[in-house]
């Protein structure tokens, strides 16, 4: 993700996605970032719009920071309320990010980071303002991949396939999928979806974060992530190290 091309985030630029909110896209963000910082590159975290908590709260930025390491973090925007960035930010009146803004951010950060994550809120096509804007636009504006994060049990098939074809539609690059919280004891949706979703996604299973990881020691968590990622994402993750379906 290092090579460069007619933008300075091409080929740097790594949006998350999740299939909608509580999947572990924060955690798997954090897993991601802590895996390229132990391969030695340089990683920063933007957040277009943290929703749901107050000024002096930290955020998902900061949250990855706190798990992952030494990274820079980025929130371009915070709006109080649990709600989707453009009806939190009319509903405190404050002005919404829109996908330039979120590109033209990206750019800056991966002119001097090897690797940029954009963390997304919720799934693809939040709305980040009144004209309809989501995190899909960014993404075509940086001409970077979505990794999706998804869930592990049932219902996650359905969910996964619909956030990939609206990538698809939309002529966006699948980086792949990763399971934001796999279950310790997972029951045979879960198994059996290590093979379907990445049949159903149109793209490979790139990993599978432990339910749980984020309330880890940060030095535990660091020096684990590479476990949970396929080596693409600076990993050494296999889909056959998880439980599946005899």
């Amino acid at each position: 993700m290092a090579i460069r091309g007619e933008r300075p985030s091409s080929g740097r630029v790594l949006v998350v996605s999740g299939t909608g909110t509580e999947v572990g896209k924060t955690v798997v963000t954090a897993a991601v970032a802590a895996a390229a910082l132990g391969a030695g590159r340089r990683v920063a975290v933007l957040k277009p719009a943290q929703t749901g908590l107050a000024p002096d709260e930290p955020g998902d930025a900061a949250e990855a920071a706190r798990l992952a390491g030494p990274l820079t973090a980025r929130e371009l925007a915070r709006f109080p309320e649990p709600l989707a960035p453009a009806t939190a930010a009319a509903r405190c009146g404050l002005p919404p990010v829109g996908p330039a803004e979120v590109a033209k951010a990206a750019d800056e950060l991966a002119e001097e980071h090897d690797l940029v994550l954009v963390e997304g809120a919720g799934g693809l096509l939040v709305r980040f303002d009144e004209t309809g804007s989501t995190l899909a636009e960014a993404a075509e504006l940086l001409g970077a991949p979505v990794l999706v994060v998804a869930a592990a049990g049932l219902g996650t098939l359905n969910v996964t396939a619909l956030t990939t074809e609206a990538l698809a539609a939309r002529g966006l690059t699948l980086a792949g999928v990763v399971i934001g919280s796999w279950p310790a004891a997972p029951d045979l949706a879960a198994r059996c979806n290590v093979a379907d979703l990445p049949r159903v996604a149109g793209g490979p299973l790139l990993g599978a974060v432990p339910a749980g990881a984020g309330a880890l020691p940060p030095a535990d968590f660091r020096r684990r992530a590479a476990d949970w990622l396929a080596p693409v994402l600076n990993g050494r993750w296999r889909p056959a190290s998880l439980a599946t379906v005899p």
